[in-house]
């Protein structure tokens, strides 16, 4: 921190950042346009022996290759946002946030997570990336990555909701057996996603928002018959104002909620 009382300037925002490099690099680009066309002159006029233009060239482009390192230098002095740290605080999620919400696309924060449906986004300070459904992203700009998620949410996602049901009886019946209550009982999710990630590092392959967002997904498909022919209910009244409660953003952009299904004989509902 610099000596004195002076207090410490805001941190400019990603964005206005990035944009204001951009705009100095563009201008940098054409001063290297002139450079160049300088340099092309000076090679034509050395070929030909025409030294006049030769000597006119040659000193222009002396001229502008110092012009042309005092703009670099200013761009590369502009951008003065430590990213990592940036990332780290906090402070580029909340960007995001804000820029999505500029634009109209639903974004909300969960246990650690961006949630934007169809996608969750993990932020990694350490490489200055960003995961989306766990692929890696290196373009961190805000209005860019928004971008990209408002175009995702234009695709059908992908999910396998047949087998995502198979896994959710299974996580459903040995909550079911450990707990020892009748086979149509009420199984709270949290419980299921926990058997479901007992191994270790299990819960960090498969989150808890992650598990949110299949739930979302499978509600939305209707698919609720399991193959053993028990139909999946969801319980959720009650469970909305208790612990552990699962929340996803829906397509509509609103928060969804899930606490508990059971499986009975029976219509699916």
């Amino acid at each position: 921190m610099a000596a004195g009382n002076h207090a410490e300037e805001p941190v400019a925002s990603f964005e206005s950042a990035l944009g204001t490099t951009h705009d100095g690099a563009e201008t940098a680009l054409k001063s290297a346009g002139g450079l160049t066309r300088e340099l092309r002159k000076a090679k034509a006029a050395a070929a030909t022996g025409q030294v006049r233009e030769l000597r006119r060239a040659l000193d222009a482009a002396a001229g502008m290759v110092a012009e042309l390192s005092a703009r670099v230098q200013q761009v590369r002095d502009g951008y003065d946002i430590d990213e990592t740290g940036y990332l780290a605080s906090g402070d580029f999620a909340k960007e995001l946030l804000a820029t999505a919400s500029d634009r109209g696309v639903a974004m909300f924060e969960e246990d650690e997570r961006l949630l934007c449906y169809p996608s969750i986004v993990r932020v990694v300070p350490g490489d200055s990336v960003v995961e989306i459904d766990r692929k890696r992203e290196r373009r961190l700009r805000p209005s860019v990555l928004v971008a990209l998620l408002a175009a995702a949410q234009q695709r059908p996602p992908k999910f396998r909701a047949e087998q995502f049901l198979e896994s959710l009886v299974t996580g459903y019946d040995l909550v079911i057996a450990r707990s020892r209550t009748k086979p149509d009982a009420v199984a709270r999710l949290v419980d299921i996603w926990a058997v479901l990630t007992l191994l270790p590092g299990q819960a960090k392959e498969y989150t808890r928002p992650e598990f949110a967002r299949d739930l979302y997904l499978l509600d939305q498909r209707g698919t609720g018959q399991a193959k053993d022919g028990r139909a999946l209910r969801w319980h959720a009244s009650s469970g909305t104002r208790t612990a552990g409660v699962l929340t996803t953003v829906a397509r509509t952009g609103q928060q969804q909620r899930y606490w508990g299904v059971s499986f009975t004989t029976g219509a699916p509902r």
